[in-house]
Parts: structure tokens; sequence; C-alpha cells
């Protein structure tokens, strides 16, 4: 988590004017530069280019005619964190040198908001180890699989030979994140066995592809052969044969070696781990679950006050979705699970198991996301510029990965925002939840949120894409009711899809809380959300995997919708007929991704002009 804070800051201001050639000497080299938004971004243009990987994820340089940072993967190093950590103090220190009183509004907004997650950062440092690098979710050893084929663009054979460059440096990295394991280790933050379990069944698989299958090679393949069916002719037949055969020297060289170093170290690791899955289980476990609930909750809501609220959510939405089951038809005496277990088991609502099938689920999501794009005036005036695509997760991490999940677009326009929908278990996509998946996922959450934020003109580019989880997801979760309220689900149905979501939701909060504050045991959080949000086992199975290698995260979504919906009546009643819901979602998104009370306070100012 704190490496997440400190990657944002370091990683995502990136300042397009500086690049572009408006920074003066003085402000670059002088101690305070005479803006305080050229110290920001000129502090984290300076380090922003130890993480190349970030650099391709933003995808703006190339177009400037750079590409040289394609060709490197991050220093994964302790040293590398060391370095990181040590410059907190110093950043925070050059913030503080500039007084409120010398400040536009807006500045001071942007100081306010970077102190809060610089002392954050400093806060939270003691539990800097306490993570699972290497997990069945978000790990480094599916991470990398997925950022080459995702994000490495390869339209010259330059960017061939960069992809094959970036292969022959994972040994080095994944030898650096051993480091870190070892560490962790030692500090006894061993992941539970069954995050030991996946990784190595992942991997193992992951090394017995044949290299010519392995999505590396496979990935490079098709962005060759696109290339060459758009109408260049970069990539003949020779040319193909020539790198793809350094591919496959640099998978056997390096890949490969990486992974067996992976699949070695936590092979004699197993033994050491144990079926305790919650963070209470570790040193100063129940101080690092608090802090990460601070973190993504932006609130400082106790893991008690979740876990009840969590339970009374779940009791209200249960009845309106029974309610609606009775009215179509279905039994409802026997309770919430005994109904819902009748919905999920009528095939009406499935599509065929079969590769067709799951191609016209593809379809059907862009079909639907094109609909709402289209039908969304008078409840948005802001729009994104940035377009909507989506895809299939991957197939070789598809089994432990969520059931979608939303990748942004470059910063330049030139790759569109991207749903990533999964495809392995078709009983986990019945097609009354496609609609508030797509909504969420797409339009108008996350790709309206994330891409508005990006495109925003006159804000740091920290405050675009802040990782104030609460406010972001919060935001996609109150986007599925904005959805049902504006007459996007007016099948009773789909609203059943919609209240199931925000169901989940609900159940997050007590499963994440009872996982980590109140030692349930896996299967005991298992069980409790199988009987009370009627989803597929094996994404329930997946999502507790989720929750517990990333504690506190899975609750930010309903406290921060929770939130929004708070702020939008308190607005409401005080406009009366001057409330106009545009103008509201233009101030909630207009200034990026902020804390849940900054947010309410940004509100409270429109109201206050708008009276």
């Amino acid at each position: 988590m704190i490496k997440k804070i400190i990657k944002w800051l370091v990683l995502s201001i990136l300042l397009l004017a500086f690049l572009a050639g408006a920074f003066v000497a003085h402000e670059w080299y002088a101690k305070k530069p005479l803006r305080f938004k050229s110290y920001v971004d000129r502090t984290m243009v300076k380090m922003a280019f130890d993480s190349p990987e970030t650099l391709t994820s933003l995808g703006f340089l190339e177009s400037l005619g750079f590409n040289s940072h394609n060709a490197e993967l991050d220093d994964a190093s302790l040293a590398k964190d060391d370095e990181m950590f040590a410059l907190l103090p110093e950043i925070r220190q050059g913030v503080l040198q500039y007084d409120d009183s010398e400040l536009d509004k807006s500045d001071q907004m942007s100081k306010e908001i970077a102190l809060y997650l610089l002392d954050f950062a400093v806060d939270a440092t003691e539990f800097r180890y306490h993570s699972y690098p290497v997990n069945q979710l978000f790990g480094i050893q599916n991470g990398f699989p997925s950022f080459m084929d995702a994000q490495h663009q390869v339209n010259s054979v330059e960017d061939a030979n960069n992809y094959i460059s970036r292969l022959n440096q994972v040994k080095r990295k994944f030898s650096q994140s051993l480091e870190g394991l070892k560490l962790r280790e030692e500090k006894n933050i061993i992941p539970p066995r069954f995050v030991i379990d996946r990784v190595l069944d992942e991997m193992t698989t992951f090394v017995a592809t044949p290299i010519n299958e392995n999505i590396l090679y496979t990935s490079l393949q098709d962005k060759m052969n696109k290339a060459a069916e758009s109408g260049s002719a970069v990539f003949d037949d020779q040319t193909q044969a020539k790198i793809l055969a350094d591919v496959e020297n640099a998978m056997t060289e390096s890949v490969h070696p990486a992974y067996q170093l992976f699949i070695d170290y936590f092979s004699a690791l197993r033994d050491k781990a144990t079926t305790d899955d919650g963070f209470w289980k570790l040193p100063n476990g129940d101080k690092a679950y608090a802090s990460s609930l601070k973190f993504f909750t932006t609130t400082n809501y106790t893991a008690d006050f979740i876990h009840q609220t969590g339970l009374n959510e779940v009791a209200r939405i249960q009845g309106e979705i029974l309610t609606i089951l009775n009215s179509e038809g279905f039994d409802t005496s026997l309770g919430f699970s005994t109904a819902i277990e009748a919905l999920k088991a009528d095939e009406r609502f499935y599509y065929p198991d079969t590769d067709e099938g799951r191609e016209q689920i593809l379809a059907d999501y862009q079909t639907i996301l094109d609909e709402i794009d289209q039908g969304l005036d008078g409840a948005f005036n802001i729009r994104p510029k940035a377009g909507m695509k989506v895809r299939r997760i991957p197939e070789f991490k598809e089994k432990t990965a969520p059931g979608a999940y939303y990748q942004q677009p470059a910063i330049d326009g030139s790759r569109p925002g991207l749903f990533f929908a999964n495809l392995y278990d078709i009983k986990a996509t019945p097609k009354y939840s496609m609609r508030t998946l797509a909504y969420h996922e797409g339009i108008p959450g996350h790709h309206f949120q994330i891409a508005i934020g990006m495109e925003a003109e006159g804000l740091p580019l920290f405050r675009r894409m802040s990782p104030f989880t609460a406010y972001t997801e919060g935001w996609a979760l109150y986007a599925e009711q904005v959805a049902w309220e504006l007459g996007f689900q007016n099948d009773p149905y789909d609203n059943i899809g919609r209240l199931q979501a925000e169901l989940f939701r609900a159940v997050r909060l007590v499963v994440d809380t009872g996982i980590h504050h109140k030692r349930w045991t896996r299967e005991e959080a298992i069980d409790y959300m199988l009987k009370n949000t009627g989803m597929a086992e094996s994404d329930v199975t997946s999502e507790i995997e989720r929750y517990i290698v990333m504690p506190g995260q899975a609750t930010a979504y309903k406290v921060g919708m929770m939130k929004i919906l708070e702020i939008r009546q308190n607005a409401k009643q005080t406009l009366g007929d001057k409330f106009d819901l545009a103008e509201f979602h233009d101030v909630v998104l207009k200034n990026g991704a902020v804390p849940l009370d900054i947010l309410a306070r940004i509100v409270d100012d429109y109201v206050k002009s708008k009276q």
C-alpha cells in the first residue's frame, strides 16, 4: 500500500508544460520556484524517470519521439525503495515552504492534498513491508506479462527490440524483488498458504507452457501482425522470424530462470506458511490494518463501525431484492439465499459456454457502453475525450482474476480506456448483471472519472490521478445507481443486477473487517459471501482471496458511494429547485480524485456560490 502511494506521488506527477519547454531555468533550479505548481511538478518530474514502466503506462513520451524508456524495467531493489522513502521528508519541507497566503485557492487545495498523501506515507512507513508482492491477483509474476501485453506498444522494429530488451531484464528485476521477499520472511510477514499454492500453480503453468504459446511470445507476434496488416512494411516475414527467435532466446535465458527463482523460493517457504489469513496474524497487524482502512476510505472509521454498517446495508438491500423477485413470481418464503439460488439456476439468463458465447458477451458489453454513452445528455456536461473499448482478461490469469477491471487510457489519447471482462466461468456473467458491471467499469463509472481527471486542464497531474480509492470506487458504484435513476435499467432483472452489485459491496464491508479484524477464516468469509450475494462460487473465492492480500481496499467502494450520495442529498436539500444534476457531476469530477472530506467541502463551496 505504502509503495503505491509513493509511486503515484513520484511517478504520476509529470508536468506537460515542462516537457513542452515552459519551465524557465529559475523554476527548474531554484530551491523555491516562484510557483507552487512548478515546485511540486518539477520535483516529481526529476524522480519520474526512475520508473520506465510508468512512463510506458502513461504513454505520452512516445508522441514526442522518446522511446528509450521502453527498453527498460524498473529497479525493484530494496536500496531503490530506501532511496524513495528517504526523499519524503525533503519533499514535504519543500511543500511547506509555500505559505497559504501566497497561494490561490486551487494551489491551496493542491498543497493540502499533497500534504495529506505525504503525511500518510510518513506515518505508514512502519508498515511498508506489510504486503505480499507476489500474490495471485496483482503480483509481479502476473503483472509483468499483463503489462507487456496491454501497455508495451509495438509499431516499429525499435519497439519490438525494446520488448526483447525488457524480456532480457526480467531475471534482474525478479532477483531484486526476491530481496524484499526474504526481508519480509525475516520479519515473519509470510503469505497465507493458499496464496503460495496459487502462485506456485500459476508460475509452474507459465513456465511449462511452450514458448511459442506463452503470452509474452504470442502478444508480440500479434502486435507485429497487426502492424503489418495496417500497412506497415517493416515487419516482413524475415524480420518477424528474427525477432521471434530473439524472444525465444530471452524467454529461455532470462524469463524462465526468473520464474524458477520464485518457484524455488515459494516451494521452500510453503512449510512456514499457515492457514491464518487475516492481517491480525502479522507483527503489529492490527495497527497495519487500521492504517490500511484509513488510507482506502480516507476516513477515521473503525473496523467495528464498518463491519456493523455492512451488516445493516446487507439486510436493507436483500429486502429490496426479495420484493422484486416476489413480484416476478419467485418463491421468497424461504429467504434470500434460496430465492437468489433459484434466480441463478434459470438458464435463460446465461450465454452458451462456448467461444462464440464469450465473443457475444464482449460484443454486448460494447453495445451497452455505446448506448449509455449516447444517452447521458442532461446528466453530464463534462465528457471524456478518450474512447472506451472492451477486452477479455488474458486467459492465463483469468482463473484468479476479479470479475472485471478498468485500465486507464494513455495520457496523450493514443490508447483508449479498456474495460477487461473475466469470461472464465460463464455462470459468473448472467445477462442481468452486465449493464451494472459495464456502467461501473466503463461509462459513466471509472472511464468517466479517470479519463476526465486525466484530461483536466490547470490541475497538477497528481490531482488528475490521485490514488483515493474511496473517491474513485465510490464514484463507480454511485454511477451504477445514476444509470438506474436515468432509466437504463428499467428491466426488473437488470435492477436486481444493480442491487446485487451494491449488495456485493456491502458484503465486502463485513467480510474484509471479518477477516482482518474479527479473525474470520478464509472459509468463513467465503461461506458468508456465498449465502448473502448469490454470486458464483468461483467469483466469491477469488474475491475473498483478493481481500486477504489487499486488506481494506474492498471497504472503500461502499463507504465512498454512501458519502457521495450523502453529499448529493445535502446539496439537493439546500438548493431545492436550483439543484442541477449535471452541474453536481461536473463539480465532483472536474477536481480529480480527492479525500472524501475535501470532496464534501468542494461541493459545499459550489452550493454556496449557487445560492
